[in-house]
């Protein structure tokens, strides 16, 4: 896949790819969801309960499909950030607005994007997204420093 350069208005900061990112969802537009990642073979991503996608090509082919149906009313709430020099991870819930036979409702998705800065400024590396729940999902602190088993 040829490479071709890649604007994002004011990608001062990861957050401003992020945003960038749920906006281009939001309006099914797939170059400007494609301008968000970074120009690298290895980007990966993974729908909820999908395979895990490596390369443009497949993450681009992945949302074409889903655009197809029309756009993503998906919206970014509580992030939590790490970030260290040129790398930022975000962890966040995706709500996700849905029509069901009952009519409108919400699912929750819990998601989590990676950028790394470029040459061209922040880009998205890794999304992650795992199946979605139908309730607002409450965030579970550890207060221990050891992982759990």
């Amino acid at each position: 896949m040829p490479k071709t350069p890649k604007m994002i208005a004011s990608a001062g900061h990861a957050d401003d790819v992020e945003t960038a990112f749920y906006d281009a969802l939001q309006a099914a537009d797939i170059e400007r969801l494609m301008a968000c990642w970074a120009d690298e073979d290895d980007i990966v991503c993974v729908h909820p309960g999908g395979a895990r996608l490596v390369g443009a090509g497949a993450i681009r082919a992945s949302f074409e499909a889903l655009f197809a149906n029309g756009s993503i009313a998906a919206r970014h709430e509580r992030i939590h950030r790490v970030e260290a020099m040129a790398a930022c991870v975000h962890s966040l819930i995706e709500r996700i607005d849905i029509l069901t036979p009952e009519g409108p409702a919400q699912a929750y998705v819990t998601a989590t994007n990676v950028y790394h800065k470029t040459a061209q400024g922040w880009r998205m590396v890794a999304h992650h997204a795992s199946p979605g729940q139908a309730a607002d999902p409450e965030p579970v602190a550890v207060a221990s420093g050891t992982l759990l088993h």
